[in-house]
């Protein structure tokens, strides 16, 4: 994903849920074509940030044991408000079961007290070197750069 939506890691508990913020600005690369008159994050981009905020949970929970999550499904995904510049999304995430290559997760999005966002993620976990063995070093890179950046996500 070339967009990192999740700001700042706020609560997290291996294997059952992740709280997190994403801060709206106006200089999100995004927002000058969404839309330029009327700024707000898209609805694909707040579900994203659930995503992460899911794979972030994976992550911890199997001590980083897969290079590779992604969303293999979202359903009653459901939009309530516009997001914009200058507005913190909150995103919840709460586990509903994660197996060895799959989860399942209900997510929230939230700014104050008000409901933007909630959908229904399903993501599937692997390796790259489980297809082709050649590409175990690509799968430590990015089990590194996951871990690093995760020093960065939960720093006060």
């Amino acid at each position: 994903m070339k967009f990192v939506l999740i700001d700042r890691i706020i609560e997290l508990v291996p294997g059952q849920r992740i709280r997190a913020v994403k801060a709206l600005t106006l200089a999100e690369e995004y927002l000058a074509d969404h839309f330029p008159r009327f700024p707000v994050m898209p609805g694909v981009l707040m579900i994203e940030a659930l995503v992460q905020a899911s794979a972030w949970l994976v992550r911890e929970t199997e001590d980083y044991a897969h290079s590779m999550l992604l969303l293999s499904e979202a359903r009653n995904v459901t939009y309530k408000n516009f997001v914009a510049p200058g507005q913190t999304l909150e995103v919840t995430v709460e586990a509903k079961s994660i197996e060895a290559t799959a989860s399942r997760f209900v997510g929230t999005g939230r700014c104050g007290d008000v409901e933007m966002v909630k959908a229904h993620l399903s993501l599937r976990h692997f390796n790259l070197a489980e297809e082709d063995v050649g590409l175990a070093a690509v799968d430590r890179r990015l089990l590194e750069s996951a871990r690093r950046q995760m020093a960065l996500l939960k720093r006060p």
